[in-house]
């Protein structure tokens, strides 16, 4: 049998050597991830630690301590107690929790807070002024265009930026640009007719 000791080692190098630096690499892991945890420039990257995110919602600055992974959805709700915008599928499917930013219609489910910074947020909350409802909000009670109410906030939203996307022209244009907004009472025709009734009261405002 061949002895390793007929084997001659390197200068400077035998089996203590060896195991000495191999045990080194694999404590340096976790010493490197004891020092991030302890304030480190590691620890500046952890998502799960809390920033500081200020928001203009419905005209007011809001500054929130939140989660980086938050979404807007849950800023809205669990931060700030704005709950208009309602939490559907949570995945983007629903519309449930459509808001606006910049007047554009946004699912804030799948919205971080942190990207909306810096931008104009409105929710359902925002619409009204000095106690008068906006024509959109006036049309779906006028029309009846809502039965449980909880897709509501959502599809007044979508409405709004429909009209203002010149979207609102017929009602297959009208079903086309709101099919992203899923009513499970399948209150569809008289939504149908509060856009179409909110976007003649909206062009009259413009023309006003």
């Amino acid at each position: 049998m061949t002895n390793q000791k007929d084997f001659p080692a390197g200068p400077g190098f035998n089996r203590r050597t060896f195991i000495g630096a191999a045990a080194g690499t694999a404590v340096a892991p976790i010493v490197a991830k004891a020092a991030g945890a302890s304030g480190g420039p590691a620890a500046t990257s952890d998502p799960s630690l809390p920033v500081d995110v200020s928001l203009d919602i419905n005209s007011a600055t809001r500054s929130l301590r939140i989660d980086a992974r938050t979404t807007l959805l849950d800023a809205l709700r669990e931060h700030t107690g704005l709950t208009g915008s309602k939490k559907g599928c949570d995945h983007g499917q629903c519309g449930a929790c459509t808001v606006l930013i910049n007047g554009r219609r946004v699912l804030s489910c799948l919205t971080l807070a942190v990207v909306a910074q810096g931008q104009r947020i409105v929710t359902i909350e925002g619409l009204a002024e000095d106690g008068e409802l906006h024509p959109m909000q006036q049309a779906f009670v006028d029309q009846d265009a809502f039965q449980c109410g909880y897709c509501t906030p959502g599809q007044i939203m979508s409405g709004i930026a429909c009209v203002r996307e010149g979207h609102a022209g017929s009602d297959d244009a009208i079903r086309e640009y709101m099919s992203g907004n899923i009513c499970r009472c399948a209150a569809y025709p008289n939504i149908v007719a509060a856009v179409r009734q909110a976007a003649r009261a909206m062009s009259d405002e413009q023309k006003g």
